[in-house]
């Protein structure tokens, strides 16, 4: 199972999103982003193009998680210091890694990062 989990600002566009991608990788088989950004349209807009399932996550499971970058000001709002990488983690499930960093859009709105798990 492969994940990807997103952040993204309020001008992010479903090209932001689908670069975003790119640049981390690929052959994800869900979406994740946290609950309070699950509902913009953008990232409804997102996972019906590319026709995956997108998991909203809850704050209190963002800040569990383990990262590997940090943003002060994301930690503040969020819980954690990657709400792109901390929401393919949990999404994902126990046993899920990330296959490396977050990574950001060309235009600089969105960012990407993906977990994966052995047998799932």
């Amino acid at each position: 199972m492969r994940v990807a989990g997103f952040g993204f600002r309020g001008a992010a566009t479903v090209a932001s999103l689908q670069d975003a991608l790119a640049r981390a990788g690929g052959g994800v088989t869900a979406l994740a982003t946290a609950d309070r950004k699950a509902s913009a349209p953008v990232a409804g807009a997102f996972a019906r193009a590319l026709g995956l399932p997108l998991v909203a996550v809850p704050r209190d499971l963002l800040a569990r998680a383990v990262v590997l970058t940090h943003s002060a000001k994301v930690a503040e709002r969020f819980g954690t210091g990657s709400v792109a990488e901390a929401a393919a983690l949990v999404a994902c499930g126990p046993g899920a890694r990330l296959i490396g960093p977050r990574v950001v859009s060309g235009d600089g709105l969105a960012t990407v990062a993906i977990a994966e798990r052995d047998g799932a």
